[in-house]
């Protein structure tokens, strides 16, 4: 079956060598281009794609606003194709993931054919994983931002040295380490936005996503996390108080010492930074003292490391396929029996908060 695709891209030279990209695939095709949202709205009932593609920065109605019209009335996979990585606009980017696109691609910030001919394979499959998303799974309850009593959106930055644990934590567990792929921005969102100020252990993280997003994305979760969201830097012990995730094309790692160890490697399991190279960093270091989840993406990476952590004595969670944008990742850990217990993504927080209380 030939997978539908509407593109929404008002530069007439990306549009036409997106369109080119997409058709030249044996099982894709470009079936409607639009300008601006309201024209994308106006195609949607003739075309009806399988999958969008759109741009965010756009006249008369933007990517955001398309993707909120879309998703409130019918429904489909969204790919966001944007450049918007290095500005002010990276955070809005992430605004789109809330109103329910799936995931973001980069777009070349030149306009030199070769470097979009560099990417063509990387977004053809992007837009076959999203062909196969059929079910859009809600959040079962609504996520708000963190706000200052003006209504601005901030993190709520603290030092977390002399943070008081309340004594209902006990000190069993020394560390969480959770990854993801597709669908990871807003499942991480939901997790992490449920631990409380005073979450008594670090938390390690692995995010597959696009170079120049990484910034972005973690200045999207500071508006949701009661913890410090942070870059983890070499040298550094982890730290009660504060979510890790490695710098871009980095695996994060620890040293002997249990100190942050990120360095440019190669990629396991397909990806750098990997799922499996972080649990098992974990298992070596803090063994049974540690929880493992590993939630929605694509292919195979973590299902290794979570098994790795369950042998070495960790509690390990695996995401439902109900929940899961992709199965992929979560059901190649359940197959290799890695997971100690399979959850859907609600039940996950509350379930890291009764192990470790």
């Amino acid at each position: 079956m030939t997978i539908k695709v509407l593109l929404v891209e008002d530069s007439p030279v990306a549009s036409t060598i997106f369109k080119r990209m997409i058709n030249s695939a044996d099982d894709m095709s470009v079936v409607g281009t639009a300008r601006t949202g309201i024209e994308a709205l106006e195609l949607m009932p003739k075309v009806k794609p399988d999958v969008i593609c759109t741009d965010l920065m756009m006249p008369k109605m933007n990517g955001l606003e398309l993707t909120r019209a879309i998703m409130s009335s019918t429904p489909k996979p969204i790919l966001v194709i944007s450049a918007c990585v290095q500005d002010e606009d990276k955070n809005n980017v992430f605004q789109l993931l809330d109103a329910g696109a799936v995931d973001v691609f980069p777009k070349p910030r030149s306009g030199n054919i070769e470097d979009y001919e560099m990417i063509t394979q990387k977004l053809l499959t992007r837009i076959r994983v999203l062909s196969g998303v059929k079910v859009f799974t809600k959040r079962s309850q609504n996520i708000s931002p963190i706000l200052t009593n003006n209504g601005i959106p901030v993190k709520i930055n603290r030092d977390n040295t002399n943070n008081t644990v309340s004594s209902t934590f006990v000190k069993g567990i020394k560390v969480l380490a959770i990854a993801s792929s597709t669908g990871g921005p807003q499942a991480f969102q939901e997790v992490l936005s449920q631990f409380p100020a005073n979450f008594p252990v670090p938390v390690l993280c692995v995010q597959h996503i696009s170079t120049g997003f990484l910034d972005g994305f973690i200045n999207w979760l500071k508006q949701y996390c009661h913890l410090s969201v942070v870059v983890a830097q070499t040298g550094d012990s982890p730290r009660k108080g504060y979510i890790y995730f490695p710098p871009e094309r980095q695996h994060l790692q620890l040293d002997a010492q249990g100190r942050f160890y990120c360095v440019e490697g190669v990629a396991v399991d397909g990806h750098c930074p990997s799922a499996t190279v972080l649990f098992q960093n974990v298992a070596r270091f803090y063994g049974s003292a540690s929880i493992g989840v590993l939630m929605t993406g694509m292919g195979r990476d973590g299902a290794l490391g979570l098994l790795t952590l369950k042998q070495k004595g960790a509690y390990t969670i695996a995401q439902d396929e109900a929940t899961s944008i992709v199965f992929g990742m979560p059901q190649e850990a359940i197959r290799l029996g890695a997971s100690k217990i399979v959850l859907p993504l609600p039940e996950i927080a509350p379930k890291i908060m009764e192990i470790i209380t």
